[in-house]
């Protein structure tokens, strides 16, 4: 099939074949499931072939060089890129950037930013946290103030992904402070290569450079790089939830993490063990019953009905399952537990580095207490 047909016009079972055969043939099995978040240099690969495809954007319109899929269709792609252990690209320009430029941007940005994000030339990295904010964006300090034709940038982000790898940001920054302080803020685009940025690189618990801190020292961005309007900058990035609520409450990262477990469980002896027989099979319940939340939520995206607050527990029973199943590996792996490396080579048996990657997951996309808060007050009603 022409990599300029309509996929969405396919029926499901057929577009989920169509993709499974081309991944099969087209992504290299000692790629395959990445011990750790690769950088630039070791997917690029990957991101250039599937924009070659067409297949590199798959929720946005044909007319940008998207896929046009429908929702369900999205997620039926994300599930096969998973199950085949395929590594996530430095993907924030096309889940992030590009769908916002396409709501909100002018036709000179969207004429200048899509067509480069789907080539590659652009890779983006968020700029949103910042040191004492963690889940309280809307605290953020970093300060744009309009000097002519620029914005004049002061600040600090932190826990940026990849930024170390990419050449363009998107920021949050506050452009008044005399309003309610989520009305006072703005959206901005900015080149990573401007005078006075400054990118540290941050080592996780497991010792990858997959973060960094960035520092803005008078940082002089165009004016005409404002996404939006000024001070809303707010309600665009709420728009930037989307799917992604549903993918980050995806099962197969537990799933994977529980084939990890079953096969050292395996290696180290275990697996005929009672006690943790038991333990195995609550874990596998528990993964069946996130199974079923999920498809909930993905059944409402299938249908094109919008995801409402509750979307938040599947973000808090994911994240903790993903944790409990690590937990486990430690366990299981005995005098292993402590190493990042894989035992005896098998590369799927890295359970020291497996548990440190489970750590931020209750953190990143929203701290599981935000999500529990966002339950109690706009589900359950619950008083502030």
């Amino acid at each position: 099939m022409s990599n300029r047909d309509d996929l969405d016009a396919l029926d499901d079972d057929t577009f989920r074949h169509t993709i499974r055969s081309w991944i099969e043939q087209n992504y290299p099995e000692h790629m395959r499931y990445p011990p750790k978040r690769l950088h630039l240099a070791e997917n690029r690969f990957w991101y250039e072939q599937l924009s070659a495809q067409g297949w590199i954007a798959p929720s946005w319109p044909r007319e940008y060089g998207g896929m046009g899929l429908s929702g369900g269709k999205q997620i039926i792609m994300h599930e096969e890129l998973e199950r085949h252990g395929c590594a996530r690209l430095n993907d924030m320009g096309l889940i992030m950037v590009g769908p916002l430029v396409i709501r909100y941007g002018t036709d000179a940005q969207k004429d200048y930013f899509l067509p480069r994000i789907i080539s590659g030339e652009h890779i983006w990295c968020q700029g949103y946290s910042e040191p004492d904010v963690g889940s309280d964006l809307a605290s953020l300090r970093t300060e744009a103030v309009l000097d002519g034709d620029h914005w004049v940038v002061n600040g600090q982000k932190t826990w940026m992904t990849l930024a170390q790898d990419a050449n363009w940001v998107f920021l949050l920054v506050r452009t008044d402070k005399s309003v309610k302080k989520q009305e006072g803020i703005s959206f901005l685009l900015a080149p990573m290569d401007l005078p006075g940025i400054t990118v540290r690189p941050l080592l996780t618990l497991d010792q990858n450079e997959e973060f960094a801190e960035v520092f803005f020292d008078n940082v002089r961005v165009p004016k005409q790089n404002l996404l939006g309007e000024i001070n809303q900058g707010w309600s665009i990035a709420k728009a930037l939830l989307g799917f992604e609520r549903i993918f980050i409450g995806s099962p197969k990262q537990s799933a994977m993490a529980l084939g990890k477990l079953e096969l050292a469980a395996r290696h180290m002896g275990l697996i005929d063990d009672p006690v943790f027989a038991e333990r195995l099979t609550r874990l596998r319940m528990d993964l069946a019953d996130l199974g079923a939340l999920y498809e909930t939520f993905a059944d409402k995206v299938r249908r094109g009905e919008e995801i409402g607050p509750d979307v938040s527990m599947l973000k808090i029973f994911q994240s903790e399952l993903y944790q409990r199943i690590t937990d486990a590996m430690l366990d299981a792996g005995g005098e292993n537990a402590g190493l990042r490396d894989a035992i005896e080579g098998n590369a799927r048996l890295n359970l020291g580095s497996a548990f440190l990657q489970a750590r931020p997951s209750t953190i990143y996309s929203g701290s599981n207490e935000i999500q529990r808060g966002i339950i109690a007050r706009n589900v359950l009603g619950l008083p502030s």
